[in-house]
């Protein structure tokens, strides 16, 4: 797709170079990042939790403070954007959040965490105005859109490979020979795992309760008895010893549990208990299944026999892949670094200013542009901002559409888990699916905006696509209510996907086409009122998943609604009045 000017300029002999397509790529490679970083923590989320000891209302807290301090920080980060250049300052942008990505992965508790989070957030929040702002100085008037789109598509790149390449990483960076022995802290929920033993499934319950020494297999079944007391007198959401009249529960009687699960890491019969005939496993032990017994060295045999365990325990022990997480975030952290030195070398901040553009391609990229005279802005056009009815309707249409998307790059890996029970790979693949179709949604919404500004003008040219995409995503979510297998909610994420990312060129070119020399500013603004919307989601929406007793059906309600008041809302938006 040529990012060419609809009029192309009669009478010039000289070709215009292409430097611009150099600088939207680069610019889309910032943008793989800025969400490969950013959703990187979802697919992990499981592993940092058991690993650092969290909630889930604690993790929903981490989340929130990546996108709180992204959100507040946009209008000033756009606004150092606009005074101080593109190239300098996304360059900065890159280092420092790329920084708070490895230092991530040093974490120590739920402290250190958020404090890396809340950098993050703050380091990310000038990315997408500073990106708006070089394809506005960079990309033809009516090309804007497109152009647009491409660098959206690097956000949705990202976001697909976050999942997917998380997953796939955590696993490689633990090893068959990482010894996958039981300590004592692996035993998460004591309580819960000794009604476990006693109930499903049966067959490996059995084969542990019968190992124990007597004194030990009386207390795991006097644990048993009073967790089942404890459902019979209400509802549980298996909160370990919370209301327990027991007390809890010794180091030296989780060691013998913890020893007697190690004994069964090295029965070479466990793998035929029927439960795991049925049962979703991780890849790497559906590999160890398919060797003869005999030909397992006594490692893989191990590891084969752990992850058996933690799929008939998953809530109780501690998984061997959650060794993992920390690497990947270091490794994160410094390819992005390398990103930042690339853009650095191949940017700059308007044609006129890189050696490889020619002047005919200045002209082509200056041709039809409104003339701003060239001033870097003195601050923000706070004022124009509160007085413009239609950019508060473009925000609260923001704020609606990341409340219920953002349901997908942070509670959907969990929801795989928790209602569908998949292994980490799938869980990883699925995540992934519905941020691969978004680049679809990104594309074909990139070109209809384009058309319908040429066709019907800029005020519905900008206003249908996010409306309508937003109805959209109202019926996807409503699908979800049917109780759908993890395939065919699958692709309901997909359609929600699609539709989200169908009205996303249409956001930045409406902010490009009301920012004026302020495009930074104007973009940071609507942004952060949208990014708190992305902030409220994951706390909100664990907060009704807990109030509701795990029931998921109302979280699809919830992100329906949210969806409906920003299609609502962008049917009045208006880009024909500017604001910068």
């Amino acid at each position: 797709m040529a990012i060419q000017s609809a009029n192309p300029l009669p009478g010039r002999d000289e070709q215009p170079t292409r430097v611009r397509y150099l600088v939207v790529a680069l610019t889309m490679l910032t943008a793989v990042f800025l969400y490969l970083d950013r959703l990187c923590i979802a697919p992990a989320e499981r592993f940092i939790k058991e690993d650092l000891g969290l909630s889930n209302g604690q993790i929903a807290l981490v989340m929130f403070a990546a996108f709180l301090t992204y959100a507040l920080a946009q209008v000033p980060a756009g606004f150092l954007s606009d005074r101080y250049g593109a190239r300098r300052m996304l360059t900065l942008y890159v280092l420092l959040w790329s920084l708070f990505t490895g230092l991530t992965g040093l974490a120590t508790g739920f402290v250190t965490l958020m404090l890396m989070r809340f950098g993050f957030g703050v380091a990310q929040a000038g990315a997408y105005p500073t990106c708006a702002g070089l394809v506005a100085n960079w990309v033809p008037l009516t090309a804007r859109g497109i152009a647009s789109s491409l660098v959206a598509v690097g956000g949705r790149f990202g976001g697909f490979v976050a999942p997917l390449l998380t997953a796939l990483l955590i696993v490689q960076f633990v090893p068959p020979a990482t010894p996958s022995r039981f300590g004592p802290d692996d035993l998460l929920d004591f309580p819960w795992l000794c009604q476990r033993f006693c109930e499903e499934p049966v067959d490996v319950g059995t084969r542990i309760l019968d190992g124990l020494p007597p004194q030990a297999k009386e207390r795991v079944l006097r644990y048993a008895k009073e967790v089942r007391a404890q459902k019979e007198r209400g509802p549980s959401k298996n909160q370990g010893l919370v209301g327990l009249s027991l007390p809890e529960p010794t180091a030296a009687e989780r060691a013998v549990v913890a020893g007697r699960l190690n004994e069964l890491l090295r029965d070479p019969a466990l793998r035929e208990a029927p439960y795991f005939r049925g049962v979703a496993l991780p890849r790497e032990a559906s590999a160890l299944l398919t060797v003869p017994v005999e030909q397992l060295s006594p490692e893989q045999l191990e590891r084969l026999n752990r992850l058996l365990l933690e799929a008939a325990y998953s809530q109780g022990v501690r998984k061997v892949y959650g060794l993992g997480w920390r690497p990947v975030m270091i490794v994160f952290g410094v390819a992005g670094v390398l990103v930042a030195g690339l853009f650095w070398l191949g940017v700059r901040d308007r044609p006129d200013q890189h050696p490889l553009c020619n002047a005919a391609e200045v002209a082509l990229v200056e041709d039809g542009r409104p003339r701003d005279g060239g001033a870097a802005p003195r601050g923000v056009p706070l004022g124009p901002l509160l007085r413009s009815g239609s950019m508060w309707l473009m925000c609260l249409s923001q704020v609606g559409t990341n409340i219920g998307w953002v349901f997908l790059v942070t509670w959907l890996p969990r929801y795989l888990a928790e209602a569908h029970g998949l292994p980490i790979e799938e869980r990883g693949v699925l995540a992934s699916m519905p941020l691969l179709v978004g680049w679809a949604g990104m594309l074909a919404g990139g070109w209809a905006t384009d058309r319908l500004t040429r066709a019907v003008g800029v005020r519905w040219g900008r206003a249908l696509p996010v409306a309508l995409s937003r109805f959209a995503a109202v019926g996807a979510y409503a699908a979800c209510l049917l109780d759908l297998n993890p395939y065919a909610a699958t692709l309901a994420f997909a359609v929600v996907a699609f539709a989200t990312d169908f009205g996303s060129p249409a956001t930045w070119a409406f902010t490009l086409d009301v920012g004026g020399r302020n495009v930074g500013s104007v973009l940071g603004w609507g942004n952060m009122w949208g990014n708190l919307g992305a902030a409220v989601s994951p706390v909100l929406l664990n907060g009704l998943l807990d109030a509701s007793g795990g029931k998921w059906e109302v979280v699809f309600l919830a992100c329906g609604a949210a969806f409906l008041v920003s299609g609502v809302a962008a049917l009045g938006i208006d880009a024909t009045k500017r604001i910068g």
